[in-house]
């Protein structure tokens, strides 16, 4: 009789222990949840951050409340995330040039991308494209990678400035392929593509987004995207490693909780955030601004995370690249 009412009691203790977990993410959210962005607005994780938000605002009934913390490449915004409550009531949408590049391109970052953070899900994807002035006379990436071996060190690609993704998928594709570009720094993508389109630079890497007008257009041409696979988006452009082995690399847009988030409540957010992205309409919004929605369960995202780390840390450390 005694151990039995020993086993009852630890019984009734572990239920009461497990009770407000449970109960946490059935009432979940019961206040409005602030969504940091840590770019400015009009980028591509605040496009998908508006989305999203706003189709879980619907089917969780609080209001989830964009918040845009751009500065510091998006360490202020990670870091203000980074020191919220754990309780599901702050969410960061944040990109992998911020968490995944950050980490070895700054001297000092005032977060860690992987304990401060519980991942919940992929939410989609941004290939860049290797696009030209038309008048540039490669038409291939073969015939770029042969024109740049005959004539090393002559040809100049343009960045939206030192240390982006853009800039590092050029300093890859120059180590893939065994060629010496030139780096061309700018500050943001639009004044790189300008300079692109009027010839004075031979190339550059730009975001989906911000050149598929110029391509549908005729004004530039695309040499290959840098995603493993072709875009959907451009299925007649080659994906770089179709002539490049191994060569991947992509801008994710991720939604992550803070550390400690409960279990429950990330589950609850992944199974609601998953549900929204498989909406035709959502799917539409985001497709149309040249996202490929993407899901992923939380422990993909950490896998992918870990993965990208180790991917930019080496690119980084061989371009020399670094901010203070």
């Amino acid at each position: 009789m005694h151990s039995l009412s020993r086993r009852t009691l630890a019984a009734v203790a572990a239920a009461l222990l497990a009770a407000p977990f449970g109960a946490a993410a059935q009432e979940y959210p019961t206040r409005a949840v602030t969504v940091i962005v840590p770019q400015a607005p009009g980028g591509t994780n605040d496009i998908v951050a508006r989305v999203v938000g706003e189709a879980l605002s619907r089917s969780l009934g609080q209001p989830f409340v964009i918040e845009n913390r751009p500065g510091a490449g998006g360490n202020i915004g990670t870091q203000a995330a980074a020191r919220a409550k754990p309780d599901g009531y702050t969410l960061l949408v944040t990109i992998s040039s911020s968490q995944a590049i950050n980490p070895a391109l700054y001297k000092k970052v005032p977060f860690d991308p992987v304990k401060d953070f519980a991942p919940i899900t992929l939410l989609g994807s941004v290939p860049n494209v290797l696009v030209a002035n038309t008048e540039f006379p490669p038409n291939t990436l073969p015939e770029l990678i042969a024109l740049a071996k005959a004539k090393p060190g002559e040809l100049k690609y343009a960045s939206a400035g030192n240390g982006t993704l853009n800039h590092l998928l050029g300093e890859m594709l120059k180590t893939s392929a065994g060629i010496d570009l030139v780096h061309v720094p700018y500050k943001g993508v639009a004044p790189a593509v300008t300079d692109v389109l009027g010839g004075f630079v031979n190339m550059g890497f730009a975001s989906l987004p911000s050149v598929v007008s110029h391509l549908r257009n005729g004004k530039l041409k695309a040499f290959g995207v840098s995603t493993a696979q072709r875009s959907p988006t451009l299925p007649d452009v080659p994906a770089i490693g179709e002539t490049v082995p191994d060569y991947a690399g992509d801008l994710w847009v991720g939604l992550f909780a803070v550390a400690g988030t409960p279990k429950d409540i990330i589950a609850k957010l992944h199974a609601e955030t998953v549900k929204a992205l498989g909406t035709p309409a959502v799917r539409e919004k985001l497709e149309t601004q040249g996202v490929e929605v993407a899901t992923s369960t939380p422990e993909e995202l950490a896998a992918k995370l870990q993965a990208d780390l180790a991917l930019w840390a080496k690119v980084v450390k061989e371009s020399g690249a670094t901010v203070d």
